[in-house]
């Protein structure tokens, strides 16, 4: 795992090319602390191109898998960041085509890949990947993304220059993009706690969506592709696949992804909460044969302490197992550096940031997590939700709309427009489509609150997850209910803030973090099966539980879903309050991101009195953008 970045500048000298990346480089530092590299590619006149490259060292730690890394024989380069599971697989097909390798990496295997095969090699990989090639017969760079978008890639293209890298951070020491804020941005953020991609909060910057790959010649324009998507890819077959088949292949799927994404030559552990999805890893990590180190966060006192059923679950299947205790204390102590780390605010990335931190400190370089689990099974309360929803959505499509508008007026005053209430007033004035829903139901503030809060009016640039959702629901007419709700978590929440979170926060501790859930077979095929294989009754993600052959304990499989989750309502009250506050009443949100002072304070007051319509997460999203358009001096 590690950090890359590059540069194609028009009308600029290699050495100023190699000296911008070079800055890229120590900006992403913390991502690869085992080695870094800056690489000049000869380019025709006058454009410069370089590529860059720090490095975390899991799979063959000598100088020979360095980076960028060149072809042996071609004006061939390469930055690569990520773990390719099937590289064994490729490079033996590779070695009976004549070709003969230098060192042991993935990263050879990707080159003499793309030499071989073309852009027709990313179709073969197996794994979380972002890489660039420079082409110099081809005069091109080439920058692709992997499927489900486990690793980013941020991207930059203006007046025939193009910078690329792993992190926006690294974008902005190059100061060739502006710290403008995108006001529509601002509106996203501020609705779904994180800015949905391509869009992020600079507006000379985007985040490649997952799945594409983009194409750039000096001189030319950056072309964007789609290569791969979850609906479009999903298995045909499984279809006709009754629950027999179903667990039978399920079961083979995760022993196989479990087995490949444990090749490692540094140490390695599992994330284990108790919950179904990680003690499913962790369960499948044991069948190999491996004893895996677990680590669980013990958040003693509180009613979201979660370590009794982690525990219970490590003594089931015999992990060496570690309880990473923190309390207020510790936690404020540890929020400067977490706050600094983040490379773009979300209302959830701390978490990950202090489990990680936690983890590289007990010795672990990489780390297996259950993020896809509730995404693929249907473990989110959205699925029962959207299912009931789309029962009932005839119905509400008949009755007409200003009916349906003075309804949803006296919801919303009936429940004193507390969160559910306004949410359940949108849903009844929708039309019942998963892609009218879902959106509503993932929104931080609503449209009333972000009109409070904003000095200027919506930019009205249309809601990218409805967008995303109606064409999806388009393309796909026969998908049902269950599986359009997976690719909507799949592509919005689990990419838009977990996925960048799991990134950011826990390469800011040098931690790679594998989600052998999210591999892409496992997610084509389950996809693929009809709902009533996939969630046959109201047992949550039962198919992965019964995939497992029930080897889970009986605590596990039916406690309440629990989502990992500190002490915030508390904290922001206590020992954070102070934090929080400075936060609030800085010139951050006001100045730089065109808030009203008087509406955050409100805000800010009506949580501190436990008023129901303000859970801590809506003043801590704010905490965490105005700290983070402070630090890196973005504004409007």
């Amino acid at each position: 795992m590690c950090g890359i970045a590059g540069v194609v500048l028009k009308d600029a000298s290699a050495e100023t090319a190699t000296a911008v990346v070079g800055r890229m480089v120590d900006a992403l530092r913390h991502r690869g602390p085992d080695g870094s590299g800056v690489t000049g590619c000869p380019s025709p006149a006058p454009t410069a191109v370089a590529l860059g490259h720090t490095r975390l060292a899991i799979l063959d730690l000598s100088e020979r898998a360095a980076q960028p890394m060149a072809s042996a024989t071609r004006p061939i380069w390469l930055t690569f960041n990520g773990e390719i599971y099937n590289f064994r697989e490729l490079r033996q097909d590779l070695e009976t085509r004549g070709r003969r390798f230098r060192c042991d990496s993935d990263t050879e295997v990707v080159l003499q890949g793309y030499e071989e095969w073309g852009t027709g090699v990313i179709d073969r990989l197996r794994g979380m990947f972002a890489f660039a090639i420079w082409d110099g017969e081809r005069n091109e760079l080439l920058a692709v993304r992997d499927r489900l978008g486990i690793k980013p890639l941020y991207v930059a293209e203006k007046h025939g220059t193009l910078v690329f890298a792993s992190e926006i951070r690294a974008l902005m020491a190059t100061d060739l993009i502006s710290r403008r804020l995108d006001p529509a941005a601002v509106d996203q953020y501020l609705t779904y706690q994180a800015v949905p991609a391509p869009r992020t909060l600079l507006s000379d910057v985007s985040l490649l969506p997952p799945g594409c790959l983009c194409r750039f010649t000096p001189g030319g324009t950056l072309t964007v592709s789609t290569y791969w998507d979850l609906l479009d890819a999903r298995d045909r077959t499984a279809a006709g696949h009754g629950a027999a088949d179903a667990r039978a292949r399920v079961s083979a799927l995760l022993d196989e992804t479990t087995r490949i994404h444990l090749i490692s030559d540094v140490p390695l552990g599992v994330f284990l909460s108790g919950g179904i999805d990680s003690s499913a890893v962790a369960t499948l990590t044991a069948r190999t044969g491996v004893v895996p180190r677990t680590f669980t966060v013990a958040l003693p006192g509180t009613p979201h302490d979660e370590s009794a059923f982690a525990r219970s679950v490590a003594q089931h299947i015999g992990t060496d197992h570690t309880e990473l205790r923190i309390d207020e204390a510790a936690f404020r102590d540890h929020l400067p550096d977490a706050i600094a780390a983040t490379d773009h605010p979300s209302g959830d990335g701390i978490n990950t940031y202090i489990v990680s931190r936690a983890v590289r400190e007990g010795g672990i370089t990489v780390a297996l997590s259950g993020l896809g689990g509730d995404e693929l099974f249907g473990g989110y309360p959205s699925f029962a939700r959207l299912e009931r929803l789309a029962q009932v959505g005839p119905a509400l499509s008949y009755t007409p709309r200003p009916l349906r508008a003075l309804a949803a007026a006296a919801i919303r005053a009936a429940g004193r427009r507390s969160v559910s209430s306004t949410k359940t007033a949108a849903l009844l004035e929708g039309e019942g489509s998963v892609a009218q829903a879902y959106p509503v139901m993932r929104q931080l503030f609503s449209a009333d609150d972000r009109r409070a809060l904003l000095m200027a009016r919506s930019v009205g640039v249309a809601d990218p997850y409805v967008t995303l959702l109606e064409e999806a629901a388009r393309r796909h007419p026969d998908a049902d209910v269950m599986t359009l709700v997976s690719y909507a978590e799949a592509r919005t929440y689990m990419h838009d803030v977990l996925l960048r979170d799991t990134d950011q926060m826990s390469m800011a501790s040098a931690l790679e973090v594998r989600v052998p859930l999210l591999d892409h077979r496992l997610a084509e095929y389950v996809m693929g099966l009809p709902a009533s294989v996939k969630r046959p009754g109201p047992t949550p993600k039962r198919l992965l539980v019964e995939s497992l052959g029930n080897a889970l304990p009986d605590e596990c499989v039916r406690r309440p879903k629990q989502g990992f989750v500190l002490p915030f309502d508390s904290w922001m009250k206590g020992d954070l309050r102070e934090f929080c506050g400075h936060h609030l009443r800085g010139r951050g949100l006001t100045e730089r991101a065109g808030l009203r002072q008087d509406a955050i304070a409100g805000l800010w007051a009506h949580f501190l009195e436990g008023n129901r319509r303000t859970s801590w997460s809506r003043p801590w999203s704010l905490v965490a953008l105005g700290a983070w358009l402070e630090r890196n001096d973005v504004s409007l």
